[in-house]
């Protein structure tokens, strides 16, 4: 049989002391001592990342002395002066036969800003060191680009899946994007003698807050979010056990299984990248709390967090559903302001005709791909670009469909009438990137009358 520490600390204690007010002797006492420095509770996840956070090499404030300098080159790189003509003229703007309607919440949010100012910042800050990111910073590639010409090293991404972290050097600088970096990331970076600049937006840190929470009340976490997501990497590395729903349709196989059980191996398989290790459907789905990547489409986290409330009220009971089921509003302010002046420009398009709908921004970028998806839904003529170039001198634009392809076809229907139009753009698209797509569109329709 084995003892405790403290067990053997109480057996110091004399037999003659046994039915005495007790008391320590030294000896126990310093047992006692040592029992309980050494087996103290484990911190939690979200106390470890405050306790990195604390740290004199972790910086999330940026560096005072070059942030003029930096703030006027991003103003030189990200600024569009039609776009601010066009937010002047109440977002409606006519050129060269061109009607263009912006919506009125577009591009980049706080969140992002802030993320690029404190990478510029950080290579500012520290010019003879090595600086790394361990991803995108953000999904825009034009801005990724110039991380790239001011020789920011991306950490090489293996077939696996892994990251190779070999490169990163005592004493080098390691960026940690706008997504977020997973727990083991932060974990190594802290180990190591390296200064890291922490990138991530506040409301990424938000959902990491809730599904901390989830852990608290002894749940499963249910993120709404794409499991391959740089962002919901980072909050399920955060999270004890959890499951990943990419959509309505696995939401509800999520809420079936709840509620009628089935075909564990096959319910498995199907969700086999998308869950915890060791996931058991049958033992961890008796206590859920849903959170969801930031990035989402707000109406479907909604809908899935009645779903599976109505799930859990079914299963335990209307008086058992704060011990069964939690929900926080995780979806970021400026993901559903951009996704509500989306939709003002489908009634737009209902009322005046647009003859498209044109969406700015990264191809991986998930809150770009969501504006996409609601002109689609209404039978809307909609284009998903990256950058201008998309948009060819023949008439024709090179775009990503709602299913994820890339496909070129023919652009304007005809050019010889009048082009009214929408345009909006992602939370990480700069306004230069929606006024170089306005420009070549501007320029295709006027070329097109000198050669009628």
């Amino acid at each position: 049989m084995k003892f405790s520490s403290l067990c053997l600390a109480l057996f110091a204690v004399t037999s003659a002391d046994a039915f005495r007010p007790m008391s320590v002797s030294p000896r126990a006492a310093t047992f006692l001592q040592q029992s309980s420095s050494t087996e103290e509770r484990a911190l939690s996840k979200k106390e470890e990342r405050l306790r990195m956070m604390k740290s004199p090499q972790f910086y999330r404030q940026g560096f005072k002395e070059v942030r003029e300098g930096v703030e006027k080159s991003m103003e030189e790189q990200f600024k569009g002066e039609i776009v601010q003509q066009l937010r002047e003229s109440n977002y409606i703007m006519e050129r060269d036969g061109v009607k263009v309607y912006l919506a009125k919440d577009f591009g980049f949010c706080w969140g992002v800003e802030r993320s690029i100012a404190l990478a510029y910042e950080a290579v500012e800050h520290y010019p003879g060191k090595t600086v790394h990111i361990t991803n995108e910073l953000i999904h825009n590639p034009e801005v990724n680009e110039k991380l790239e010409d001011m020789n920011v090293q991306f950490i090489e991404k293996l077939d696996d899946g892994r990251k190779n972290f070999d490169t990163v050097k005592e004493g080098d600088v390691v960026i940690l994007p706008a997504f977020g970096a997973s727990f083991e990331e932060m974990d190594r970076f802290d180990k190591m003698n390296v200064e890291v600049v922490d990138t991530t937006c506040p409301w990424v840190s938000k959902v990491w807050n809730s599904v901390d929470k989830h852990q608290k009340a002894g749940m499963t976490s249910v993120i709404h979010g794409k499991y391959a997501h740089e962002e919901t990497v980072a909050t399920t590395s955060f999270c004890e056990d959890y499951i990943c729903v990419k959509d309505m349709k696995e939401a509800e196989m999520l809420s079936n299984y709840i509620l009628n059980g089935g075909d564990k191996e096959a319910f498995m398989k199907h969700f086999e990248k998308a869950v915890s290790k060791g996931f058991d459907p049958d033992v961890m789905l008796q206590k859920i709390g849903l959170a969801n990547q930031t990035t989402m489409y707000k109406k479907e986290t909604r809908a899935i967090g009645q779903l599976l409330q109505k799930t859990m009220m079914k299963k335990f009971g209307p008086a058992e559903i704060k011990n069964h089921y939690m929900e926080f509003d995780t979806i970021c302010d400026a993901t559903q302001e951009r996704q509500d002046a989306v939709v003002e420009l489908v009634d737009i398009a209902k009322t005046d005709g647009l003859d498209f709908i044109l969406v700015v921004g990264g191809w991986d970028s998930s809150n770009t791909a969501h504006l996409l998806e609601i002109p689609h839904h209404a039978g809307i003529r909609s284009f998903h670009i990256d950058r201008a170039e998309c948009i060819g001198a023949d008439n024709t634009i090179t775009h990503r469909t709602v299913t994820g392809e890339i496909v070129t076809e023919k652009f304007i229907e005809d050019l010889s009438k009048d082009v009214v139009m929408g345009v909006t753009s992602g939370a990480s698209t700069p306004d230069k990137a929606v006024q170089d797509s306005l420009s070549s569109i501007f320029l295709l329709k006027k070329i097109s009358g000198e050669n009628k």
